[in-house]
This record gives C-alpha cells, sequence and structure tokens, in this order.
C-alpha cells in the first residue's frame, strides 16, 4: 500500500470512528487503538506535507494561536427566540399562530443551554464558524471550532450551506476540566455554560481541542431552499453528517404540546448535558412569513423554559451583611448544593419579615432555586423535617461596628445609624467605583477591600488621593506597577464622569441611576440640589415624599457637605448639562430597556436615549412607543407583544441612533 493511499485509509477509520462515538454514541474500536490510528496519521501528514488535506481530522487537536478574534458579519441575522414561561403563556402563543394558520403542526425540540454558533460550507467543505455576538455580527472562530470532533469537515454531499447549532460541555468534561484547573490553582468555571463560552474564546485552539467540546445543530439558513419543514431539515442535518438532538417531536394540537413540554422536564434530568427549555417551531416553513416578526423574534416560534430548578438544603447558619446605605441583610448560609449548573451555598433572606413570614430558623431544611435561574433564593421551609430549631430573631446591633440598629416606622429593613461603619464604608466605596456609577476600572470588590484593610481607602475622596501612595500600592499583593499606573489613570479618569453618575454613587437612599438625573434634570448642580427644600423636591415628576426626604436629609448632613467640598477641590464635576437633540427620530418617544445588551449596558442605552430626546420608563403600558430588548428579556418583554409595542433589538437600536 502507497503513503497517500494508508494517509487516506486512516483518515476514513479515524471520522467513522469519531462519528460513531460522539455523534452516535456506538463506539467501534478502543481509546488505545484510536489514539494508535491518530498517532500514525500525524507522522505521516508531518512527514508528508504533499498530502496534506483541510479536511483531516488531525485538524481537530489545534495549535493555531490567534492574536485577537476578527469579526464576521452574518449574511442573515442570528435572531433569540421570545420566552414562554408557564403553560398559560403557552396558551396564548399556541392560539396566536392558530388564529393566522389554523391547524399547523409544531416541531418541539430541547433547547441546549450552551453557545450559538453558525456554520458555513463551501462545496460541503468547513470554510468558516462564528459566534452569534449582537446578532448581527459575531466573532470569527473558526479555529476552535475545528477541534470539535462531532463536526464534519466534509459533509456526505458537496453543498454550499450555512448551518446553525449550539456549542456546549457535557456534564463529565466540566468536572475534569474543573477538576484541572483547581490542580492548577485557577479559577472554576461556574457552570457548563459558562465553561464553553469560555473555552471557545480561548486564543489558543490546543486548549480548545483539551477541553473537549461538542455540537449540536439544529436549523440551515435558508432552509426551505433544502426543505419543506422543520422536521425535515432536522433530519437532512444528519444525513449530511451533523450532530444533531435525537429528542425533537412533531405535535398537533396544545394538548400534545403540553405534554411534550412535561416529558422534555423528566427527561433533561437523565442528559449528560445542561438544558434550559424547549424550543417549539411552526412545522412548514411555508407558513413563516405569513406568521411574521418582530424586530428581534419570529412570531412562528418561541423559547419554553423550565421551571427553576429545586433542591433541599440545610441552613447551617443566618449571618448579616452591611450594605452602602447601612441596610442590614440577614444572609443564609447553606450546606453547598448544585442548582441549575452551579454550586448554591448562600442565599439572601432579605428582611426580618421575609424570615419570619416563611418562619426560616437556623438548621432547618428549607426547598431552594435560583429565582430567574440566577439568584438563589429560599422558597419554603420543609416542615415535616423540623426539631427543635429556635425561632429566629433579629440582631440588635451592627455586625461590622456594634452600633445600634433602626428600623423606621413603616419600613422592612434595618439601618446602621453609625455613618463611619466601616462595613457600610466598603460597600460605598464598592459602589461608587462601579460600572454603573463612576466606572473606575480595576478598582473591583477585591481591591476595595484590600485597600480598605491595609487604610488606603476609608472614604469616597481617599479613592483621588491614592496616587500620593503609588509606591507603597505597588508593594501590595497582586499588584505592581502596571497595575497601579492603570488603575490610577482610571481614577483620573473617572473625574470627568457626568454629575449624574457622582450622584448615583453617592448611595443617597432611593435616588438610582434614574432619580439622579431626574433631579439634576431640574437642579442642574450640587449647590442647587443641595439647597433644594423637600416641598419643592415633591413636586418634580417620579419624586415622592420617600426621595425627597432622603435628598435632604443627606445634603443637611455637615460631614456629606464637607466631603462634596473635598470631591469638588480634588476636580470632579459638580455641574450637569445634557445636549437633548430635539430632531431626533426619538425625541418625544417613551422607551423601555430590558434583557442584557452585547455592547452597550442598560444605563448607557438609557443615556443615549435621553440625549437624543426620548424618555426611559421603568415599566410597560400603552404609552410605550418602544421597548428595547436584550437577551434574556422577562416579562417586559412578554407585555410589550401583548400590548402589540414595538420591539427593538441592539442591531436595529445601533442603527437608529445614527440616523
Amino acid at each position: 500500500m502507497d503513503i497517500q493511499t494508508r494517509i487516506k485509509e486512516l483518515r476514513k477509520q479515524i471520522n467513522e470512528a469519531n462519528y460513531l462515538y460522539h455523534t452516535k454514541d456506538q463506539p467501534i474500536i478502543s481509546d488505545f487503538v484510536y489514539d494508535g490510528l491518530m498517532r500514525e496519521l500525524i507522522e505521516l501528514e508531518t512527514k508528508y506535507p504533499e498530502y496534506d488535506d483541510e479536511t483531516s481530522p488531525t485538524k481537530k487537536i489545534g495549535g493555531i494561536v490567534l492574536d485577537a478574534f476578527k469579526k464576521h458579519t452574518h449574511t442573515v441575522p442570528m435572531m433569540s427566540l421570545s420566552n414562554i414561561f408557564n403553560k398559560e403563556e403557552l396558551k396564548v402563543f399556541y392560539d396566536r399562530i392558530q388564529k393566522v394558520i389554523p391547524n399547523t403542526s409544531f416541531t418541539t425540540e430541547l433547547k441546549i443551554d450552551g453557545l450559538a454558533v453558525t456554520l458555513i460550507y463551501e462545496k460541503g467543505i468547513f470554510k468558516k464558524a462564528a459566534t452569534r455576538g449582537n446578532g448581527v455580527v459575531g466573532e470569527d472562530i473558526t479555529e476552535n471550532v475545528k477541534t470539535i470532533k462531532t463536526l464534519p469537515l466534509q459533509l456526505s454531499k458537496p453543498l454550499d450551506i450555512e448551518v446553525r447549532g449550539e456549542i456546549y460541555m457535557s456534564h463529565k468534561t466540566f468536572k475534569e476540566v474543573n477538576l484541572e484547573r483547581a490542580n492548577s490553582n485557577l479559577d472554576l468555571f461556574v457552570n457548563p455554560r459558562n465553561a464553553a463560552a469560555g473555552t471557545v474564546r480561548q486564543l489558543d485552539s490546543k486548549v480548545v481541542a483539551k477541553r473537549r467540546l461538542d455540537l449540536f445543530t439544529y436549523t440551515v439558513v435558508g432552509a426551505s431552499n433544502f426543505n419543506n419543514t422543520q422536521k425535515e431539515t432536522l433530519e437532512f442535518l444528519s444525513e449530511l453528517g451533523f450532530p444533531v438532538n435525537p429528542h425533537y417531536k412533531l405535535v398537533d394540537n396544545l394538548d400534545a404540546l403540553s405534554d411534550a413540554i412535561d416529558n422534555y422536564d423528566i427527561l433533561r434530568k437523565t442528559l449528560p448535558y445542561d438544558t434550559d427549555g424547549v424550543v417549539i417551531k411552526v412545522n412548514q416553513f411555508e407558513h413563516y412569513e405569513t406568521i411574521g416578526y418582530t424586530a428581534k423574534y419570529p412570531k412562528y416560534a418561541g423559547a419554553y423554559k423550565f421551571e427553576a430548578e429545586k433542591q433541599i438544603t440545610q441552613v447551617e447558619d443566618i449571618i448579616f451583611q452591611v450594605g452602602r446605605t447601612g441596610v442590614i441583610t440577614p444572609v443564609a448560609v447553606l450546606t453547598p448544593v448544585f442548582i441549575s449548573g452551579s454550586l448554591v451555598s448562600r442565599a439572601t433572606l432579605h428582611n426580618e419579615d421575609y424570615i419570619l413570614n416563611k418562619d426560616i430558623r437556623i438548621h432547618d431544611q428549607v426547598l431552594v432555586h435560583k429565582a430567574g435561574e440566577i439568584i438563589p433564593e429560599v422558597i419554603e421551609v420543609v416542615m415535616d423535617s423540623r426539631n427543635n430549631q429556635a425561632p429566629f430573631e433579629m440582631i440588635k446591633h451592627c455586625p461590622a461596628c456594634e452600633s445600634s440598629l433602626e428600623r423606621k416606622q413603616g419600613e422592612a429593613d434595618y439601618y446602621c445609624t453609625n455613618n463611619n461603619c466601616p462595613g457600610k464604608n466598603v460597600f460605598g466605596l464598592i459602589h461608587f467605583a462601579s460600572r454603573v456609577a463612576m466606572d473606575i476600572d480595576t478598582l473591583g470588590e477585591k481591591v476595595v477591600e484590600l485597600l480598605h484593610d491595609q487604610t488606603y481607602l476609608q472614604t469616597i475622596p481617599d479613592i483621588y488621593k491614592l496616587h500620593t501612595f503609588k509606591d507603597q500600592l505597588e508593594e501590595l499583593p497582586g499588584f505592581g506597577k502596571k497595575k497601579v499606573e492603570k488603575l490610577l489613570n482610571a481614577i483620573e479618569a473617572s473625574k470627568m464622569q457626568t454629575l449624574d453618575r457622582l450622584i448615583f454613587g453617592l448611595g443617597i437612599k432611593n435616588v438610582g441611576a434614574k432619580v439622579a438625573k431626574t433631579l439634576l434634570n431640574h437642579y442642574p448642580s450640587i449647590a442647587l440640589l443641595a439647597d433644594a427644600k423637600y416641598e419643592d423636591l415633591i413636586q418634580i415628576p417620579d419624586v415622592g415624599p420617600e426621595i425627597a426626604d432622603s435628598v435632604t436629609t443627606y445634603f443637611s448632613n455637615e460631614s456629606n457637605q464637607h466631603m462634596l467640598e473635598e470631591l469638588k477641590n480634588l476636580g470632579l464635576q459638580m455641574t450637569y448639562k445634557i445636549d437633548v437633540v430635539t430632531t431626533h427620530p426619538f425625541n418625544g418617544k417613551t422607551f423601555v430597556v430590558t434583557g442584557t445588551l452585547d455592547d452597550f449596558s442598560r444605563t448607557e442605552a438609557s443615556d443615549i436615549i435621553e440625549k437624543l430626546g426620548g424618555k426611559v420608563s421603568g415599566s410597560v403600558s400603552k404609552k410605550t412607543d418602544y421597548v428595547l430588548a436584550g437577551k434574556e428579556a422577562g416579562s417586559k418583554l412578554t407585555k410589550a407583544l401583548e400590548l402589540g409595542i414595538e420591539v427593538m433589538d441592539e442591531a436595529t437600536f445601533k442603527v437608529k441612533i445614527n440616523e
């Protein structure tokens, strides 16, 4: 047998083994034999480069190191799906489609919890892969995706085709990767999705290859050019050699749709990978244009989100934290339990009333979930397991400074009465430097805590005096000349932040980012706001008695007055100016911003809207003109769709703001 024939034979054997092992779960050779075949192929390809082939399975072992990811503009935007959170919303979704297309059928597919990807082939040969990005522009991750063993580098047919799917990491691989990171004293990945997303953005493809990412495909761009239905498309993808999740089903009525979702909810707990819902699509492509689209979502499809996973664990202790405004928050210390992809060991208990209403006690068994799949929350006590646990009693003194606590009439929270409480100071400093306030890069939570412990930071003005300790800071653990220089430059740059950010950063009770702007639109300087009277403040729309009381109380405090004078002398902005564009299409329009945006924070997007003459509201109503919806938009988006309000995605928003 000549060399070229042997190379082709090895490639065929390895590709077949990859397909049967990773896609069909039917291994035909041992790992030892597989490794031997791969070693032989690598040696032959190295020795005889004239037989190089871009579809060789050796391309999956990585080796390319990039400087950065190139941008990729999608020929067809990668749209998200609207969320369906319960059976009532499912019926609304179903009935809406039935009114347009009676007696239609639906495909149901598991929604894999991973990273969306688009795959481009020319004449059946893999050429490019890109992330979703903002839906219009993503990142070129071709070299990293090549390392996924379930990805076919050559299709069974020589087609020009673009396929979309989800990259994920299995539970087994996730545990192995985190074990390796723990042994190397590296931070652990929070969950498999986090690990997959972090891996696919590695610049060294060899690192990606070692982490054994996986893939499921679920659609074709321009699918109607190849097939007539979604079910046929899934079968077509399998024929071409793509991995397709086998748990899809065709249903033709609401009861069958509901039953399918219930069955998926049971199935998902047995699978070796994470899922977070069910994708529902009208099966027949011919109906898509008739059913239509919103600005962000196709109306013919939706994603049913599973109810949050619940677990039983024990309350080992109840501790207390001091917030930036002095509010005392009780926190449950839990026996660690794995919920929705991550380990949970703490959950906020909000306030005394919350604990008493649920009758939560130390050593109780409790049912815990993640509210919105993000924030750990105690749902209820498992009363059958209770023994002789003592009832909860609220503490009387601050856990940070031992000062007396105060609970004002009509309020649920207790507050530390000490204005110089160190606990309050730390959280206040963290908030002041945060992205949503003064946005001081490098001055994060851990750095603030360290500098506070080292006595360099005790008050907000101390931030702007850190340059006087430059040499000492460079000697601190984890610091150095470059990090200190970056920190000091960020502090200096923050002096130019607008006054509304400063007001918000001060941590005045009841004064959030939006309220800060509202106040400054009427009192456009620190001096004017400090002199504002209670009876004048309550006349401002959106400013009620509680806000007015908080503002007058804050500015009447002598230590706060001295601090603000010091900040003025240190060069921070003390006046407010907003140039509103009156000729822009946004002028006079009311927006609601919801979900996670890629290129803006919600605060930044709101700033842009207001500068273009628009108004940003916190709730959706008939008076809302637009809803700017990012990823994971929830109930506000649902309400907007019900009311027929125009939904704008981030890509459209970026085009509109430049009109």
